[in-house]
């Protein structure tokens, strides 16, 4: 093969990579969105409901009814009698990771029926679902509502201390308060000490989540970290 048809088999091998639409990431086994989860738990007369997170993590705010253990749990063999293979089972953790590992982990174990919140304990308090929280350093409704008012530009960062993902936001938030200043209002919601008011916006589907408003209005709204340096700045620069 001579280095004209190298050159030109590398060039469409481009264009076609380039062309391709982006793939969906799939689901994992037994992952359902918020509603159903809701949905199939309260069907249950005595719900199996595990909360894959941290101990630490379980006592700041919870899902009502849930247990709380995981794979590393010191206990986690001496759990599982209480529980009954032949029934539904209901994980969440704080995304798709501890509580896929579990669901997994119990479906070998011989459970038929385990069920995954798509989102995590983001997507439920995000649709308003009842939710534990020790929150008590809140900012209210109305607070929010008045940084809303008294910026042109504000963004708002949703997610949680525990959460790897929203951690990485964090470095892309200084970037943004460099290149913008005081133009760009930059609100931060953690879990931790706003489940209320995530809870009220209705709009969160999972962690980290930011959302643009220009005038008050939204303009962006962005789930994950993918794109989203790109996102803001394009959004930033029509917004101005």
């Amino acid at each position: 093969m001579n280095i004209k048809s190298l050159i030109l088999g590398f060039g469409l091998s481009l264009v076609a990579a380039v062309a391709a639409p982006a793939q969906t990431p799939a689901k994992p086994q037994g992952a359902i969105a918020v509603a159903q989860f809701a949905a199939q738990l309260q069907a249950q007369p005595k719900p199996q409901l595990i909360d894959a997170r941290s101990p630490e993590e379980f006592a700041l705010n919870h899902v009502p009814a849930a247990v709380n253990f995981n794979l590393t749990s010191p206990d986690y063999a001496a759990r599982l009698p209480a529980l009954n293979p032949t029934k539904p089972v209901f994980v969440y953790s704080i995304g798709n990771g501890r509580s896929v590992a579990l669901a997994a982990d119990l479906r070998k174990r011989g459970f038929a029926e385990v069920y995954v919140l798509d989102g995590g304990i983001g997507a439920w308090t995000g649709s308003g679902q009842p939710l534990f929280t020790t929150a008590q350093r809140e900012l209210t409704s109305a607070q929010y509502q008045a940084i809303l008012a008294q910026n042109d530009l504000v963004l708002v960062d949703v997610g949680s201390k525990y959460c790897g993902a929203c951690k990485k936001v964090k470095p892309i938030l200084e970037t943004l308060r460099k290149e913008h200043g005081t133009a760009l209002k930059i609100v931060e919601l953690e879990l931790e000490e706003n489940a209320a008011l995530i809870s009220s916006l209705k709009t969160v589907t999972s962690f980290p989540y930011l959302i643009l408003y220009r005038q008050g209005q939204v303009v962006l709204k962005h789930e994950g970290l993918t794109n989203l340096k790109t996102d803001l700045d394009t959004k930033l620069v029509a917004a101005k």
